[in-house]
């Protein structure tokens, strides 16, 4: 069974509701990147944050996966599907997806400022003063902007060992997760799926379906399935 390796972004999501940074004019739910989602920011003002955060989780809470997440979970009977995915939202599990590495963190989990190893499940609204067993407070178990991100180095062999890569719903501008395209190998078939294919990819070997990720991920499916790759 051939590997196919996906990289998911907020553009996979849209369709279900969660709004993406990149169609918001530069801010988040009225949030701007600063204010919320670095270190400085939960230093300076971390009841702003976990309030963003308990946001973002209830949103999730209410969303429902698509027919793009749907068909990546239908896909795994005739592919061996690895997702890696820049979303924090569980839509991809909860359409079957099994194989799921989440690169900046899940908005259901929680971790002590102290140690990132400490972590748990958080479903409700989340408050300032709740301590970690270790003694530091509790924060969303999320990778901010300007910290580093641990699980590129589990993306990446992941990405190497592709027969095939496909980009679903992601500008492709946020790093380290874009620089995954730069380690695909270069004899596999590269696939693009999003409403605006990002300029940073070219190549004979790209084929690209720009529309929304539940209609290019149909096109791509029929073609997938009916050539047989």
């Amino acid at each position: 069974m051939k590997k196919l390796v996906v990289l998911t972004g907020a553009g996979i999501s849209a369709e279900s509701g969660l709004k993406t940074f990149r169609d918001s004019d530069g801010l988040w739910e009225g949030y701007s990147i600063e204010e919320v989602a670095t270190p400085r920011a939960w230093a300076r003002n971390p009841e702003q944050v976990l309030k963003f955060y308990n946001e973002r989780r209830q949103a999730v809470r209410h969303a429902q996966p698509n027919r793009a997440h749907q068909i990546l979970a239908e896909l795994q009977d005739c592919f061996d599907v690895e997702i890696i995915t820049q979303n924090i939202d569980d839509l991809h599990e909860r359409a079957g997806s099994r194989k799921v590495l989440h690169l900046h963190g899940e908005i259901f989990k929680k971790h002590s400022e102290f140690d990132t190893d400490l972590i748990e499940d958080v479903y409700e609204d989340m408050s300032i003063g709740e301590l970690a067993p270790d003694g530091g407070r509790w924060r969303p178990a999320i990778v901010w902007f300007e910290e580093p991100v641990p699980k590129m180095m589990e993306a990446v062999p992941l990405v190497r060992k592709a027969d095939l890569f496909l980009v679903v719903g992601t500008s492709l501008v946020v790093y380290p997760a874009a620089s995954l395209i730069d380690y695909v190998v270069p004899d596999c078939p590269l696939f693009v799926v999003d409403k605006k294919i990002p300029y940073s990819v070219a190549g004979a070997r790209l084929q690209v379906f720009e529309n929304l990720a539940s209609i290019g991920m149909e096109e791509l499916k029929n073609q997938l399935l009916n050539q047989h790759i």
